[in-house]
């Protein structure tokens, strides 16, 4: 598992509530310290907050408190056998009959609360997964390569909360013999461009930026044509077909 994946799982639960005391503890003292981590909780109460927001509010009917007191009100309960023997004469503390019971119902008492807890569990984790599966199918980056010329729209890149880059081409590139298609990202003008992609036709195309920093708003991506397999320099060398910078979706 990658930093950025074990980064997003135990974000994703901190954020839920789904850690126990310890872990807790331990991810409120690691977002003092761990920069990433930190980014991450962010992400994710952020993701979260759409959830929030796609809720209709409800208010409650004004005798809902009264409902809930009277609820739990306490009610006169029969006494167990062993109790009724006891107060016949026997002593509760000697009455065998009555800690068997007791016993039983304690026993039958942590069995179910403990079946309870292992479902209410199981169903936290499958509602983390299901919400980790959901925001990761949903770009957390957008990127719209535009020719300068033309202003035609080429390809969009797509970033994913676990790391995942995409470039999806709008159009038909012509690639001629012996050229490459060549993806750039640059998001420090001091580091310079990075190449993450490299292709001799117009497909969809999985970019690597295993390597770099997370990609941040207003992150340039570029396509160039480049000698066959790509520039001999490190640098762009080619025309810029396409070209446009990484914008933040809702």
């Amino acid at each position: 598992m990658s930093m950025q994946a074990e980064h997003d799982i135990i974000a994703a639960d901190y954020v839920m509530g789904l850690l126990d005391a310890a872990d807790e503890a331990a991810a409120e003292r690691r977002l003092a310290t761990d920069a990433a981590f930190a980014q991450a909780v962010d992400a994710w109460r952020e993701r979260l907050a759409d959830f929030d927001a796609s809720a209709e509010p409800a208010s409650p009917s004004p005798d809902l408190w009264n409902r809930i007191a009277q609820t739990t009100v306490s009610e006169a309960i029969a006494p167990l056998p062993g109790v009724r023997n006891a107060l016949a004469g026997a002593t509760v503390w000697n009455n065998l009959r009555f800690w068997r019971a007791a016993g039983l119902a304690g026993s039958f008492a942590a069995l179910i609360f403990a079946v309870i807890a292992i479902g209410a569990l199981t169903t936290s984790k499958e509602l983390r997964r299901d919400l980790v599966t959901l925001a990761q199918s949903k770009p957390v980056y957008v990127a719209i390569l535009v020719n300068d010329t033309t202003k035609e729209a080429g390809a969009v890149v797509n970033t994913f909360a676990n790391g995942r880059v995409e470039l999806i081409p709008l159009k038909a590139i012509d690639v001629p013999p012996g050229r490459t298609l060549q993806v750039w990202t640059l998001w420090d003008r001091s580091v310079g461009p990075k190449s993450i992609g490299l292709t001799n036709r117009s497909r969809t195309l999985e970019l690597d930026l295993e390597s770099l920093p997370e990609t941040v708003a207003n992150q340039l991506f570029e396509i160039t044509l480049e000698p066959e397999g790509g520039s001999l320099i490190g640098r762009p060398t080619g025309p810029i077909l396409f070209k446009g910078t990484a914008i933040r979706t809702l």
